[in-house]
């Protein structure tokens, strides 16, 4: 049984990471205190809620943790001016007061989850929009940290597209998920678009005609174009042991019909 420090446990990632870590560990949660009413309770976890970065600090030195990961994060596709602020809180200054503390922490691993549009079209550094830029900033941060930290372990893991049952973003198996729930027609720019999943190109179409040749209930799809809608993946180490599970074009179909039960994500 570890001690664990989870942030981001609102979100997607992190949620799924605290579903399946609770049990077998000692789990911590940093929260800010406006999200209280949005944690329900979990077996092993202690939640640690803070009004601004200086009662954060305070408190982060009186916590142990051996391991760290590190969901936190304010994502936009395309970013407004209100933006700016809100990707320097969270995917600059939450994280640097972190690693501040891994010292004080005794923290052995730092887990940090980062985008491949860091790396877009296989083109190093090539970041795709204001988002993977303050990633890819973070990226420098967590460099200095490794020379001055030498007692922890860093681990940076790169994401492409994720989905499950309870994905609640904007996201495109998410949203087929829920027109085909409602019946309604799912506009998508191009029939020629590519989702990636942990490294393995799917076709969106492919996908579509698939699902509708094996179901009598069809997702009803509106292509806008013809237009190649694809990108080079950046060659990333794999972790040493790691296989990809529930990533196959069945699972999507499963997510789509809402046929697993939520423990299983």
């Amino acid at each position: 049984m570890s001690n664990i420090l989870i942030t981001g446990s609102n979100g997607f990632i992190g949620s799924n990471i605290l579903k399946n870590t609770h049990l077998d560990n000692k789990i911590i949660l940093i929260l800010r205190n406006k999200d209280r009413k949005n944690i329900g309770y979990y077996k092993n976890v202690k939640k640690i809620y803070y009004n601004d970065y200086d009662q954060l600090d305070k408190k982060l030195k009186k916590i142990k943790a051996e391991i760290i990961i590190h969901c936190a994060t304010h994502y936009t596709k395309k970013h407004e001016a209100k933006d700016i602020s809100k990707f320097v809180n969270s995917n600059i200054l939450f994280g640097n007061i972190l690693l501040n503390n891994l010292n004080n922490m005794r923290v052995k691993k730092f887990i940090n989850f980062s985008s491949v549009w860091e790396d877009y079209n296989a083109t190093k550094d090539n970041n795709v929009n204001l988002y993977s830029a303050y990633k890819k900033a973070f990226a420098l941060l967590l460099s200095y940290y490794k020379q001055t930290t030498p007692k922890t372990f860093f681990y940076e893991i790169m994401l492409s597209e994720t989905f499950g049952l309870n994905d609640k973003r904007k996201k495109l198996i998410s949203v087929l998920k829920s027109n085909y729930k409602k019946n309604k027609i799912t506009k998508i720019n191009s029939s020629n678009l590519f989702i990636n999943l942990l490294n393995t190109p799917y076709k969106i179409s492919d996908i579509v005609n698939l699902f509708n040749k094996k179901n009598i209930k069809k997702i009803k799809v509106k292509w806008l174009s013809k237009k190649m809608i694809t990108e080079k993946i950046f060659k990333y180490k794999v972790l040493k042991g790691w296989k990809p599970q529930q990533s196959k074009i069945e699972d999507i179909f499963h997510i789509i019909k809402g046929w697993y039960k939520y423990e299983d994500y």
